[in-house]
């Protein structure tokens, strides 16, 4: 098995991974949602756990299916672009931009619960790393991403995303998950660049 393949089998066993857990969160139901979602009044009375866990809890069970199909297949694209402990670094870039965008930008969102917005910036992040490697394809998947996001901004989600999801999509998180997660994977390709020899 070449290192490509290694690397596309490793980020499918850690999404499958990430899975199981978001799954384990789901049977706890609306208790454990309740206790880890983004809840602005709760974090500004100090519970920041949830800053994090707020984008591992689901409405349901039909959002968390959604945002499964979604990391597997982002998985399965971008997975190889970079080593495990680098798409950690990834997913904690881009949850600190989310946050950093609802709490200064939507003062207004009370709450929020799912991976959506996470896995956003995973694709944004591969998808740099595809088109530094002048991937063709990227510059494709790049197109439908920004696409995406210009449509969210000025005519609220996909038809069809709120049913399929069991309520509202907070489209904001769309953006400020692509934006870290493009920053993450900017920074990466800064990174590699500068260490590369002259």
């Amino acid at each position: 098995m070449d290192t490509r393949k290694k690397a596309e089998f490793a980020a499918c066993w850690a999404a499958l991974a990430v899975l199981a857990v978001v799954a384990a969160l789901e049977l706890g139901g609306q208790p454990v949602r309740e206790w880890l979602r983004y809840d602005r009044a709760a974090i500004s009375g100090g519970e920041t756990w949830r800053l994090f866990s707020g984008h591992f809890v689901h409405l349901g069970w039909s959002h968390l299916l959604l945002n499964g199909a979604g990391l597997l297949l982002i998985a399965y694209l971008v997975g190889a672009h970079f080593a495990w402990r680098q798409w950690v670094a990834v997913s904690i870039l881009t949850i600190a931009g989310m946050d950093l965008g609802f709490w200064y930008l939507q003062p207004q969102l009370s709450w929020y619960v799912g991976l959506s917005g996470l896995l956003h910036g995973l694709l944004a992040a591969g998808t740099v790393s595809g088109i530094r490697h002048r991937q063709v394809e990227f510059s494709i998947i790049a197109a439908f991403l920004l696409g995406k996001l210009v449509y969210e901004q000025l005519f609220g989600p996909l038809p069809g995303s709120e049913a399929s999801s069991g309520g509202n999509v907070v489209v904001a998180a769309h953006l400020y998950g692509t934006l870290g997660g493009a920053l993450a994977g900017l920074l990466f390709a800064l990174r590699k660049s500068s260490a590369a020899p002259i």
